[in-house]
């Protein structure tokens, strides 16, 4: 067919007349270490090839020098970081471009691990104390009784891994060890532990504090477990709850069972207070760490402000006798011809009753 003829024929012109090599090869990395000296190579020149070099399209400005196809770099630092091309004289055409990156070698990770989902399984995380600067990979692995266990990478957490417990009440320890790899070296740690060391539940969870109606010193406190504790029933929590009014530095405690609520009996009157919760097993393990901080006041006593603010009653009712010190109602003021005319009224009207006889 003409399609075949046409592959055929595009084929037999590739083998007779190849294609010519690209003038902009693709950029190769090159790794070193901050503080050394380093040597970038031109492609494949031979030792007599005269080059000239750029980085990041510019000339090369620091401290340098040219033997032959070669670029050294002395004492290079993160500056000396970039995209490095040479170009072979005197038509200038590119013939290398090394994308050179600059660097530490790993230290030791640290280490840590924990179990909130007891009697689930348990996370361990990890970070470099000092960065490397270049991409740096971990490696995890996890023994327990002479055979290895199965890690999971944490999805929302890059340096984490989690592991399920392959039982429970093991008195055969855990041993992790993390290695930190990259381009320059690598370095690891190892860390060992019994299960019942690394339980630690996460803080309680909607922790709520409110006022006792007509209780001017009490504070209604109640939260519930963390959602993270996979089994409440058969590996329930103690609670331990701290308080203190905002005007003092020092906490007052209160070590609770298995009770997810707590009435404090010595709040300051009219005073704000602070108040947080944490969780433990009840037989193994550490203490959470603090819950989210919330703030109350205890109860105060509305002031009456009006008489708005008063029921006024609708039926009129008899008043008590006044006592001595209540104030009584004042006399109206009478004159003195009044006076006299009330004194002498029962005289005047004798006499003229013995004028009429």
């Amino acid at each position: 067919s003409v399609n075949l003829r046409s592959s055929l024929c595009l084929l037999i012109s590739l083998t007779l007349h190849p294609l010519p090599l690209p003038l902009f090869p693709v950029a190769r990395n090159q790794y070193e270490r901050i503080g050394s000296d380093v040597t970038m190579q031109c492609g494949f020149l031979d030792n007599d090839a005269s080059v000239s070099w750029k980085v990041n399209g510019t000339d090369v400005k620091d401290h340098h020098r040219l033997e032959g196809p070669r670029l050294i770099l002395s004492g290079v630092a993160l500056g000396h970081s970039g995209l490095y091309s040479c170009f072979q004289n005197p038509h200038g055409e590119r013939r290398d471009t090394i994308y050179l990156h600059i660097g530490l070698i790993p230290r030791e990770p640290t280490v840590t691990c924990r179990s909130n989902t007891y009697p689930k399984g348990f996370y361990c995380s990890w970070h470099q104390v000092h960065p490397t600067y270049i991409p740096t990979t971990f490696e995890v692995d996890v023994q327990h009784n002479q055979r290895s266990l199965e890690v999971q990478k944490d999805p929302d957490h890059k340096n984490r891994c989690r592991v399920r417990f392959p039982e429970v009440f093991s008195s055969f320890p855990y041993t992790v060890n993390v290695t930190a790899v990259n381009a320059l070296g690598k370095a690891s740690n190892t860390i060992s532990f019994e299960e019942s060391s690394i339980v630690k539940p996460d803080p309680p969870e909607r922790v709520t504090a409110t006022p006792i109606r007509f209780n001017a010193r009490r504070l209604e406190v109640s939260w519930q477990s963390p959602a993270t504790w996979p089994d409440i029933d058969n590996f329930p929590l103690k609670y331990f709850l701290r308080y203190r009014p905002l005007i003092k530095e020092q906490w007052q405690h209160v070590e609770l069972s298995d009770s997810t609520s707590h009435i404090i009996t010595d709040a300051y009157a009219g005073k704000e207070y602070i108040i947080q919760v944490a969780a433990k097993d009840t037989e193994i393990g550490t203490w959470s760490d603090w819950s989210v901080a919330v703030h109350a006041t205890p109860w105060i006593e509305e002031q009456i402000t009006s008489t708005t603010e008063v029921d006024i009653p609708t039926e009129t009712k008899t008043s008590p006798i006044p006592s001595s010190n209540a104030p009584q109602k004042a006399e109206r003021p009478v004159g003195r011809a009044a006076r006299l005319l009330t004194f002498f009224s029962p005289l005047l009207l004798g006499m003229l009753l013995l004028c009429m006889w």
